[in-house]
């Protein structure tokens, strides 16, 4: 939020929860006006280049000293800041009731004043003069907001040619410092081009942001001259020579449509001959001379990707070959977009016929890119490869998972500073886990790869969470190979430990992640769980205690939210199931943990945790009916678990909780009548008729679906296009989204601690989640 505050006067404590008092300058807006004229002359006074001898002297020549220069700097913030008040209170509508005179101040007057010097400032680099790439990134920033206040579009649109023409479509296009670093610098520019900072501080970006908002809400003053204008730089250059060929034009005026496309794909008049568009001036850039127009086609093709082709596939067959053609282009920018427009046209109807017999091919290219660079989307590309052809990718899964493993540890050891390699080596673990899904029902296969997958597991979850960002991953991976296989081998059992380690030392948030590869291995291996002991700094402890400690510490620990607590009481599920007759010993510390948090929850509204602790009780039944009965006899609390459980039986909607009840239940039908307890002997009618109950809704339930599954039908649905003649919002309207307006409500609704909740995410909400399958 930039809403402006004052301490309060109350609380000297900066955790105190009383609530902030708002500016007084903005209750009253003529105070604030001497500071805006301050602003606003910062922004108009001149900065003649040193050669003048005029002031401000001694201008730099060097752009990075310029940019560094504090009279550019101070022209920086004040843009800044008046772009920043513009976003909070230049549409009143968005503005809190108590802000509302300021809001309408800022909206009428101060926003208009400021509009003319933002405009000069951008005139600057047209006329001749230097200007800072951050300080024209903010302009555009400026002006993309004056576009949704009518007072100030009103002042833009009798100059709307030099914004799109003279300052817009300049910016977007190329620099020669940008030519040069494609050809010679390719890896800091694919990092550049691909850097999610860019829309922080890349005039670039900000002009593609204002074209777009521009067609998007003024759509009818700007659509079709803006269109022709594009549409004449394509024709001139295809009628040109080679000499007389304006490539940066070119390029520019393609950046422009493919920033368009979500607008052009959606209004028929302008899908219709999007065809046109690609075959004339996209295609024949694939095999340019030229590189950063070969980049720039790639680029386009991801754009219009979903564009319906009207031949008999001539035209699709084509592009994908021409796309092929350029995974080996000479140089990597093109290689890059060449890749991840594959991953766009994988999903058009057709492709597949295309591209399943050079799949080994288009495997072997990737992994070449990625040996070369660290880039997120081109294994994110290869990740949908995978999945797509997820039926054919069975005899290079061994291969795919040693290449991503090798890929992953190279991206590791790129250096902490190298944030593209981070984010690939993420997208690599991901990328494993798809073929791991994909050969699920080829479990002998996990076995071949374990060689790979275990040493990267185990370096994830040891070393102290020096590799915590990964760690989601690993634990999906580990999941994988716990479940599917017949055995789990003793290489896998090294990781049981590290698991518990990371969640009591550095990973305790990750417990939900944890929780179904540790039931994996209680399942498939219950002697070795039983039998098995870790090192650890107390000593030899073995695996069962392991999961007790685990469970005890997330029910008690206040950081735990009822969700996780949910989640770790479940691996009581799986040891009782899964040990019969084994664990005795252990029923009496599961009860004091179970019934403890069914005590705290007992008048709880939702009723999830108590189901789920229901969900034990009624597997401690069936594991040993007496002895269970015994613990609840112990506690004296028979009579109250059974009657609230009876009760929350209404309130079961899922097969498992009712199945569970139905076996707890019935389980008691085993015992001798001369060793049921009065307590419970008193409660049987009743436990019989809800298990009856409970049973005949399972049966109910089971037909129903029977009957849905049988009558549902798969409808593809077809694409639509908006065939109104909706060109955004008339010249004396402000640009008001509905969805915008409700989160401004929503947030302006939220006191100060509640704001810090919410950016958070403090629990919020989290008993909403039912995650009990």
């Amino acid at each position: 939020s930039t809403q402006s505050y004052l301490p309060n006067n109350s609380s000297s404590d900066p955790n105190s929860d009383a609530t902030p008092t708002k500016c007084p300058l903005l209750g009253s807006p003529q105070a604030m006006q001497p500071w805006f004229e301050i602003l606003r002359l910062v922004l108009v006074k001149p900065l003649p280049e040193a050669s003048s001898g005029l002031e401000p002297r001694n201008q730099p020549l060097d752009v990075d000293e310029r940019n560094a220069w504090p009279w550019w700097k101070v022209k920086k913030w004040s843009v800044q800041i008046m772009s920043r008040l513009f976003s909070r209170y230049g549409i009143p509508a968005y503005a809190e009731d108590d802000v509302k005179d300021f809001a309408n101040n800022f909206s009428q007057t101060v926003a208009p004043q400021f509009l003319a010097p933002v405009c000069e400032t951008l005139n600057l680099r047209p006329s001749g003069s230097f200007c800072t790439d951050r300080v024209v990134h903010l302009c555009l920033t400026y002006v993309d907001l004056a576009v949704g206040l009518a007072p100030t579009y009103k002042m833009l649109k009798p100059h709307m040619d030099f914004l799109l023409f003279k300052v817009c479509f300049p910016t977007m296009c190329l620099t020669p410092e940008d030519i040069d670093q494609f050809e010679n610098d390719a890896h800091e520019f694919v990092h550049r081009q691909n850097s999610p900072m860019a829309d922080f501080y890349d005039p670039r970006m900000s002009a593609i942001t204002l074209v777009t908002d521009l067609v998007k809400h003024r759509g009818k003053d700007v659509s079709q001259p803006l269109l022709q204008f594009l549409t004449e730089v394509l024709h001139r250059y295809a009628a040109g020579n080679e000499s007389s060929q304006n490539h940066v034009e070119k390029d520019g005026a393609l950046l422009a449509f493919g920033s368009l496309s979500d607008y052009l794909l959606s209004k028929k008049k302008y899908a219709t001959q999007l065809e046109g568009l690609m075959v004339t001036s996209v295609f024949p850039d694939l095999s340019s001379k030229v590189g950063f127009l070969r980049c720039r086609a790639c680029w386009m093709v991801q754009r219009f990707s979903s564009i319906k082709w009207s031949d008999d596939g001539t035209h699709l067959r084509a592009l994908i070959q021409l796309v092929l053609q350029r995974l080996s282009d000479p140089c990597l920018p093109v290689q890059i977009e060449a890749s991840k427009a594959l991953r766009f046209l994988i999903e058009v109807e057709g492709a597949e016929i295309t591209l399943l017999p050079v799949l080994p091919q288009i495997l072997s290219e990737y992994f070449r890119i990625m040996n070369e660079i660290g880039n997120d989307e081109v294994v994110a590309a290869l990740q949908v490869i995978i999945d797509k052809f997820g039926d054919h990718i069975e005899p290079h899964a061994v291969a795919l998972v040693t290449q991503l493993s090798q890929a992953f540890s190279n991206y590791c050891n790129a250096g902490e500073d190298d944030d593209d390699a981070a984010m690939a080596a993420a997208q690599c673990l991901e990328c494993i886990s798809t073929v791991l899904k994909g050969i699920c029902e080829r479990p002998e296969l996990y076995r071949s790869m374990e060689p790979n997958l275990v040493p990267l597991v185990l370096q994830i979850l040891g070393n102290d969470g020096e590799y915590m960002e990964y760690l989601e991953y690993a634990l999906d991976i580990l999941t994988f190979l716990t479940y599917f296989p017949e055995e789990i081998s003793p290489q896998l059992w090294q990781a049981f430990p590290l698991i518990y380690v990371a969640f009591d030392q550095w990973a305790f948030d990750y417990l939900n992640l944890m929780v179904p590869p540790l039931e994996n291995f209680i399942g498939k291996a219950p002697q070795h769980f039983l039998t098995g002991t870790a090192t650890t700094e107390e000593g030899n402890v073995k695996y069962i205690d392991l999961i007790f400690s685990l469970v005890s510490k997330t029910v008690t620990d206040e950081r735990s939210s009822e969700m996780e607590c949910r989640k770790a009481l479940s691996l009581y599920m799986s040891i009782l199931h899964n040990c019969p007759g084994q664990v005795d010993g252990y029923l009496s510390v599961m009860n004091d943990i179970v019934l403890g948090k069914l005590g705290q929850q007992v008048n709880a509204e939702l009723p999830l945790t108590r189901i789920s602790i229901y969900g034990i009780l009624a597997s401690a039944l069936y594991y040993n009916p007496q002895l269970e009965i015994a613990e609840l006899e112990k506690r004296g609390v028979t009579q109250q678990v059974f009657s609230q459980w009876i009760i929350d039986t209404e309130k079961m909607k899922r097969w498992l909780p009712r199945k569970l009840t139905i076996l707890g239940f019935t389980s008691i039908l085993q015992l001798p009548t001369s060793s049921i307890p009065p307590n419970v002997s008193q409660a049987m009618p009743q436990l019989i008729a809800t298990a009856v109950k409970v049973a005949e809704l399972l049966i109910d339930e089971s037909e129903i679906k029977h009957d849905d599954d049988r009558d549902a039908l798969d409808e593809e649905s077809e694409q639509g296009y908006d065939e109104s003649d909706d060109e955004g919002f008339a010249d004396d309207e402000d640009v008001v989204d509905d969805a915008d307006k409700a989160y401004m409500d929503a947030l302006n609704n939220l006191s100060g601690g509640d704001v810090a909740r919410f950016l958070i995410g403090d629990d919020w909400d989290q008993d909403d989640d039912d995650d009990d399958d």
